[in-house]
């Protein structure tokens, strides 16, 4: 019985080290990739849409991403079309895995190999944007929405909140999870896709959240029943909070008919 529990102990001490690891990690929060193309023909579109849709998702769906969304502008540009993608990892590590994964995908390099062998001067896109975003606290991986209406029916708000410095920034995101503004969102069924920290992109500090509506209709009706809800009223004028948002970009989308959200 003495040798039992010569082992036994560290042994179970392990496995509570795993576990407590595995924990941490697991609360640690998705990181997401958010693809920003800026396409200034039809024809780039199209070239770009048909690489994300028949090469993309897919090799992302075979290296382990389940949901991947791609979002368009609800109002058109004659300047140029931007193509939004979000794709959501598990983990920091999964980022470079998938990377390589998809790089080493027979069916990824032979379906989008027009996109992938593109010459210099027919461009697929103008240019690509990359931002990094870490998952808040309050919603550690991203949702599907729970919406009734089609898909080229909806609505997809997409928030930029840049701060005036890095502590105001820390503000507005405590506001967001300490503060209840997440809860507040999720009471109110606005809906979203994700909330997360800005950790690298051209527009910093900042943090950016996607909510999802039906309609332009719904959205308006939700965001007036935010405005005057008693809780919104004391969270946005506690001194704390305050001047924590220097500029708020609005950016209305809606999803492809291939998107996972």
């Amino acid at each position: 019985m003495r040798t039992y529990n010569f082992f036994f102990k560290p042994v179970m001490l392990l496995l509570v080290l795993l576990l407590a690891g595995f924990i941490a990690k697991a609360a640690d929060g998705y990181y997401y990739e958010l693809k920003i193309y800026h396409c200034k023909t039809p024809e780039q579109q199209s070239r770009t849409e048909q690489y994300l849709r028949n090469a993309y998702l897919p090799a992302l769906h075979h290296a382990g991403i389940k949901h991947v969304g791609v979002f368009l502008p609800v109002e058109k540009d004659t300047a140029q079309t931007l193509i939004y993608v979000l794709v959501p990892y598990s983990s920091w590590d999964k980022i470079a895995v998938t990377d390589k994964k998809v790089a080493n995908d027979a069916s990824y390099l032979e379906k989008g190999k027009a996109y992938i062998n593109a010459p210099y001067n027919e461009l697929n896109y103008t240019r690509m944007e990359t931002v990094l975003l870490h998952a808040f606290e309050k919603m550690p991986q991203p949702a599907l929405p729970l919406l009734s209406a089609p898909k080229a029916e909806r609505v997809y708000e997409l928030r930029s909140y840049e701060s005036p410095t890095e502590q105001y920034h820390i503000s507005k995101v405590q506001m967001f999870n300490a503060g209840g503004e997440v809860s507040l969102f999720k009471r109110l069924n606005f809906n979203a896709v994700f909330y997360a920290d800005v950790l690298a992109g051209s527009h910093m500090p900042n943090l950016m959240y996607m909510t999802t509506f039906n309609s332009k209709a719904d959205r308006d009706a939700h965001w007036k029943t935010f405005g005057s809800d008693p809780e919104w009223k004391a969270l946005s004028a506690k001194p704390e909070y305050q001047h924590n948002v220097s500029k708020a970009e609005i950016t209305f989308l809606h999803p492809t008919d291939y998107s996972d959200f």
